[in-house]
């Protein structure tokens, strides 16, 4: 029987009860009490008495219905102490089955989706692998359990990941970081004894890895985990039909040789995965004591970078470029020099690349185009100057959108025509920069600046690319002729980039001569112009001006005048 038919045939019979109590409790009134009065009251009492009655019957809960509700409450309270596996109580399920079932579904609902969001919060959903958050958290247990023992933890960074997200699209990427997902998971497998902790496999972001073997004998175990990855990763990818090689850069670090937290494990193998890449990729490398120097001295420089500008610590020197056919001063180059508080005249190699990767660079090449605007501008108030300045771009300037328009603005305020300087680009930007920058660089070219290739001959250029760059000059590597007096080899390559930089129409100018044979072999061979030692150093600016007011009424070629 349902529950609300026992219901009311229960108030019906307590109903019924009150009526015939009320009937017997009249008659016994009528039979013993004579007066009218009296009877008319006992009768109204009787009546009132069965009215309560019925109300109390139409109105009186389910005492086995109220004990559920008070056992569904329960449960629902005891959410709030994270119970959401146990089931509706049985009371519950057998008064109320639709709500019991109801409430049911409900937890499994808010249970699926709790652990959706822990998948989605605790693994990366692109190669299901443990995101950074995960690792992190198991990696603490496990180094906090492995006391003394030798663990080691290898960070890896694809080589050429970008390139197959550019060229082949985000989605083909997605499904290489797959493929390279699973053979890491091979090489953990393998890996992985009975009587040994599993190792941890881990994607941070992006196209960065990292495992963690709670257990390893010796370093030299640990460099064998890390080779196991770079060939694993060094093997060419079959994707969509293309075969995509894009090995691996492995950062090794030890603990607790290296840190005992995940913290510091990770920041060392991140030091030793960059000076892997530094080497070219496709290899790995231990983290040590020197590696850790270098990184201190590195931030030390990133932090002294920041002041310098504003500290006036940066100063241009200048190196004459002189024409090989008549002798004369055809104009200049400024070379970037940095006087340190401490460390004395840093040298460019040393911080050009840390600027560059921490940013610094943008605001040391406004600093640098300003001071070129400036010096051109006293130039020409005092006695007509030079003909062109030459200045160097990194390639993180042409990342900011204002540079181009911030370039126009420095030299206009002041007063400086763009015929006056000349813009350098490094051969690798130059054949990797965007149509919008080229157009930029074309504009300018328009408005009267040179614009120079520098150090052609370390990269690889693109021939067909280079005919259609904007471009005046080409200024060969140091390299290409350091022993071009001695080897009859290096003479045909130089030879070979001269007959190429004239079939492109451009002005070849080379740098670094230090010597008069050179200058001489230089010359028969059509190159156009020269800088380097045989004439002079770079010269601060005073210097520089006595010296070319002497070089430009007393030209001569082949013999130094510095």
């Amino acid at each position: 029987m349902k529950v609300g038919t026992a219901q009311k045939i229960s108030n019906m019979l307590l109903s019924g009860l009150a009526g015939v109590a009320s009937f017997i409790f009249s008659l016994y009134a009528f039979l013993s009490i004579t007066q009218l009065p009296q009877q008319i009251a006992a009768a109204v009492m009787a009546g009132l008495f069965c009215l309560i009655v019925c109300y109390v019957a139409s109105e009186r809960p389910n005492s086995e219905g109220a004990r559920a509700l008070a056992a569904l409450r329960d449960r629902l309270l005891a959410v709030e102490e994270g119970d959401l596996t146990s089931p509706t109580p049985e009371l519950v399920q057998r008064t109320m089955p639709k709500v019991a079932a109801a409430v049911d579904s409900l937890f499994a609902e808010v249970r699926s989706s709790i652990d959706n969001a822990h998948a989605l919060g605790m693994y990366d959903p692109v190669t299901s692998l443990p995101n950074r958050l995960n690792f992190r958290a198991e990696a603490e247990r496990i180094l906090a359990q492995a006391s003394d023992r030798l663990s080691v933890m290898l960070f890896v960074d694809l080589d050429r990941f970008k390139a197959v997200n550019d060229s082949l699209g985000h989605a083909r990427g997605d499904q290489l970081l797959v493929m390279v997902a699973n053979r890491l998971r091979v090489v953990v497998n393998s890996e992985t004894t009975t009587s040994s902790a599993r190792p941890l496999l881990a994607r941070l972001a992006g196209d960065e890895f990292t495992l963690l073997f709670p257990q390893v004998g010796t370093a030299a175990e640990a460099e064998r985990l890390a080779r196991r990855v770079v060939l694993a990763i060094g093997e060419p990818f079959e994707l969509q039909g293309h075969s995509v090689d894009i090995g691996a850069s492995v950062g090794v670090a030890l603990a607790p040789l290296h840190g005992r937290s995940v913290e510091e494990l990770m920041k060392a193998a991140d030091i030793a995965m960059y000076r892997a890449k530094a080497g070219g990729g496709h290899q790995h490398c231990l983290f040590n004591d020197a590696l850790a120097a270098e990184h201190r001295t590195r931030l030390e420089t990133e932090k002294a970078l920041v002041d310098a500008v504003q500290r006036g610590e940066f100063v241009l020197a200048l190196q004459p470029q002189l024409s090989l056919h008549d002798g004369t001063v055809t104009g200049a180059e400024a070379l970037l020099r940095w006087h340190h508080p401490v460390r004395g005249l840093v040298s460019p190699n040393e911080f050009i690349p840390v600027a560059e990767q921490c940013g610094v660079i943008n605001d040391i090449g406004d600093w640098v185009m300003a001071e070129v605007a400036a010096m051109i501008a006293s130039w020409e108030r005092e006695d007509g100057g030079l003909r062109r300045v030459a200045f160097n771009v990194s390639p993180r300037q042409l990342e900011r959108a204002d540079f181009f328009a911030r370039l126009r603005q420095i030299f206009a305020e002041a007063h400086v025509g763009l015929d006056r300087i000349e813009l350098e680009f490094t051969e690798s930007a130059a054949m990797e920069c965007p149509a919008s920058v080229l157009a930029e660089i074309a504009a300018l070219r328009a408005d009267g600046a040179a614009i120079a290739i520098d150090d052609f001959g370390t990269g690889y250029s693109n021939i067909a690319r280079l005919r259609q760059l904007p471009i005046d000059r080409v200024k060969l590597d140091p390299s290409l002729i350091d022993d071009i007096a001695t080897s009859e080899q290096a003479r045909v390559v130089v030879q070979a980039v001269v007959q190429l930089v004239r079939g492109v129409e451009c002005e070849l100018v080379a740098e670094a001569v230090e010597t008069v044979a050179q200058a001489d072999i230089l010359r028969a061979m059509g190159c156009e112009t020269i800088q380097g030692f045989i004439f002079a150093e770079p010269m601060m600016e005073e210097e520089f001006l006595r010296w070319t007011s002497h070089a430009q009424a007393h030209p001569r070629v082949g013999r130094s005048a510095a």
